[in-house]
């Protein structure tokens, strides 16, 4: 991976980590870097180093801004994405009473990290606690995914040499439907429990970005299940 590439994906992912919406999955954007990085470029090590500070550095600013004087405001563009004060407020006391091993633990689990800023902030988590559990959760989680990138590296590049084209379609009819399905079994769970039915633009969907990968999914389908 080169300088450049590096840069824009820290960006992303940085920005999602602000709590923009940002419908592009970071866990494969990681897988993808771990790839890249099998073909040469920048040292593994600090590659790793800058994708995991860019999280921080996002996860610090989103931390900021509900604690402060936009906590209103951030709270109800949240809402406004699926992530109300219900959702916020559902691990604020584990993760008050836990502090950084807690916060850690929530950025790693999928499903559950998408919300473990927010609820940190709200639950009143100091920011000693917040950023020492963000760095070593953010860490255990990216790393990982790289790892994995790494390792189905040079074979997933020729797989795509020889597919060309047709294997991206595929891939990206694949991951639309899985889209449907994830936001399909979920509306079907809303209508259980007698809430109001899911929306796309909702939990749903950054729920599906954020945890897309197939490890992800699979820890989802067992907890959801």
């Amino acid at each position: 991976m080169d300088l450049p590439a590096l840069l824009v994906l820290a960006a992303i992912l940085a920005v999602k980590e602000t709590g923009v919406p940002i419908p592009v999955p970071g866990d494969l954007l990681v897988i993808g870097a771990g790839v890249a990085s099998t073909r040469g470029g920048l040292p593994v090590p600090a590659v790793v180093v800058v994708l995991v500070a860019a999280t921080v550095v996002g996860g610090i600013v989103q931390f900021s801004l509900i604690r402060g004087r936009a906590r209103a405001t951030v709270l109800g563009l949240l809402a406004r994405v699926g992530l109300g004060a219900a959702v916020v407020e559902r691990g604020a006391g584990r993760l008050r009473s836990g502090g950084a091993p807690a916060v850690a633990i929530a950025r790693m689990t999928p499903g559950v990290r998408i919300v473990a800023i927010a609820s940190s902030a709200v639950a009143g988590v100091t920011s000693t606690s917040f950023l020492a559990g963000l760095i070593v959760g953010n860490g255990v989680f990216l790393t990982g995914h790289f790892i994995l990138g790494l390792v189905v590296g040079e074979p997933a590049v020729q797989l795509v040499a020889g597919a060309g084209t047709g294997l991206v379609l595929a891939g990206v009819a694949l991951a639309a439907v899985g889209a449907a399905g994830w936001w399909l079994l979920a509306r079907r769970r809303a209508r259980a429990r007698g809430a109001a039915p899911m929306r796309m633009d909702g939990l749903t969907t950054l729920d599906w970005t954020d945890a897309c990968c197939p490890a992800c999914l699979a820890l989802a389908a067992v907890d959801r299940s």
